[in-house]
């Protein structure tokens, strides 16, 4: 029987005679469907708005937007960590980054080495742990393959998004990155995995987006970075066709997400909200990212959840979707109650923001808190309070009419900073982990250097 059909079968299968009857094949199908697929796509620097499921009215994203039509929208869904190796080692390790130091970009700064990264997880789970793209997490020597991801796409050399094969031929990166999805999926079928894509794309500096994708634009005049979208979702539509071969759908949990909020100077939109990355960091749309959860069957179809949740939340997820107990120090909360409406209300009733590196590029320190409706952050003239549900734009500062909610605002920011350890300013820390250079794959154990390539 076809692995995925025994998946489905376990999740029927009645007590009794039967069971006995088909006792080996039963204990496989119920150890297999007590390990769905996990899946987490995390787009570079893709904005809130940049999305026709999110309000884009004029890129067309029809797989991102099917992904969103048979899982749940989530409208309120943040990175407690800006900006990409801030976000990323919040994603990895279930925590905010600030817990171990990384309170700015702080790239290289180790993440804890007692402490086991998502993949590290479910690989001691029993999955199979694949890393395509970006990495940008921890020190030397903390690359994916030595942080829990047994298969790691290796980095194909040539310019930022324009790449040479093999052979010597040129190909678009994020093409080649969705080829790399269909690899391992095609070779894991069978398996529980747990694939961790996060394409380079939509980062800075995408003028080189082949002009084919900037046509199907509509109206003509589609620019570098609407192409790059239109990329990205061509590689979930290859992802998506992969799992519907081998009827992977319904056991497939897939997560998907920006690494921070949109590069506003090369084309991103946050709508409805101001700000971005680069110099717009302080307003909402540097961490308000548009987030997006699948698990046909398990999670109902075309939803929308309004609560406040995070990035942080994923590890917490995916480790209750395996079945296994989460690590101690996570900071998330499992999102499948709320999803499938068990739960109501927001996951996080305060989500906090301290980016205070003395030494980090002063447009990335921040200090803010959600609460509710609410966003207080600490802006040159003090704190500003500002109601996101009527004024999405920040324009109206209410934290002189409303001292009450300011004050109970900053005595949960205050709390939550008093529990962080000194902060590792970014200065003292250069390099980091690196995804290994050449074509195909490098597969090991996801606990050293890769032990042989493919």
């Amino acid at each position: 029987m076809h692995v995925p059909e025994i998946r489905k079968f376990a999740r029927t299968l009645a007590f009794g005679a039967m069971v006995w009857g088909l006792c080996g094949a039963a204990c496989q199908a119920q150890e297999a469907s007590e390990k769905p697929n996990v899946v987490i796509l995390f787009i570079d620097d893709l904005g809130f708005g940049d999305l026709g499921c999110f309000g884009n009215q004029r890129i067309p994203t029809p797989n991102i937007d099917a992904l969103a039509r048979q899982g749940v929208r989530c409208t309120m869904s943040y990175i407690t960590n800006p900006p990409c190796s801030p976000s990323r080692c919040s994603l990895m390790t279930g925590m905010y980054a600030q817990r171990f130091g990384k309170s700015g970009m702080a790239r290289g700064l180790p993440i804890p080495d007692d402490h086991p990264t998502m993949a590290e997880f479910l690989r001691d789970a029993g999955y199979v742990t694949g890393q395509i793209g970006k990495w940008d997490i921890g020190s030397v020597g903390q690359g994916p393959h030595q942080r829990g991801f047994m298969e790691v796409a290796r980095n194909a050399p040539g310019d930022q998004y324009i790449r040479r094969r093999e052979d010597g031929s040129s190909v678009y990166l994020t093409d080649l990155d969705g080829d790399y999805m269909v690899e391992f999926v095609e070779r894991n079928a069978k398996k529980p995995f747990f694939l961790y894509f996060s394409p380079l794309a939509v980062h800075s500096n995408v003028k080189n987006t082949p002009q084919r994708y900037r046509d199907r634009v509509p109206g003509g005049g589609g620019t570098a970075y609407e192409g790059a979208v239109v990329a990205v979702d061509d590689a979930v539509g290859k992802l998506q066709q992969v799992l519907q071969k081998h009827d992977l759908q319904d056991d497939t949990l897939i997560m998907f997400n920006g690494d921070n909020g949109a590069n506003i100077q090369h084309g991103g939109s946050s709508a409805p909200y101001r700000g971005g990355k680069g110099p717009y960091t302080q307003m909402e749309g540097w961490v308000h990212t548009p987030t997006i959860v699948s698990w046909p069957g398990t999670i109902p179809a075309g939803q929308t959840f309004e609560g406040l949740m995070a990035t942080i939340d994923f590890y917490a997820t995916a480790a209750a979707a395996a079945g296994k107990e989460l690590p101690e120090r996570c900071d998330g909360r499992n999102l499948l109650p709320y999803l499938k409406g068990d739960k109501q209300g927001d996951v996080h009733e305060y989500i906090y923001w301290h980016n205070a590196d003395p030494t980090d590029a002063p447009r990335r320190n921040l200090y803010a808190v959600r609460w509710k409706d609410w966003r207080l952050i600490k802006g040159p003239d003090g704190w500003q309070l500002f109601n996101l549900q009527e004024d999405p734009q920040e324009t109206k500062d209410l934290a002189a009419s409303r001292p009450n909610v300011v004050a109970n605002m900053r005595e949960h920011y205050d709390a939550f900073v008093a529990t962080l350890p000194p902060l590792k300013p970014s200065a003292d820390y250069k390099g980091g982990g690196i995804v290994p250079k050449g074509w195909g794959w490098e597969i090991g154990d996801g606990k050293r250097e890769a032990t042989r390539k493919q």
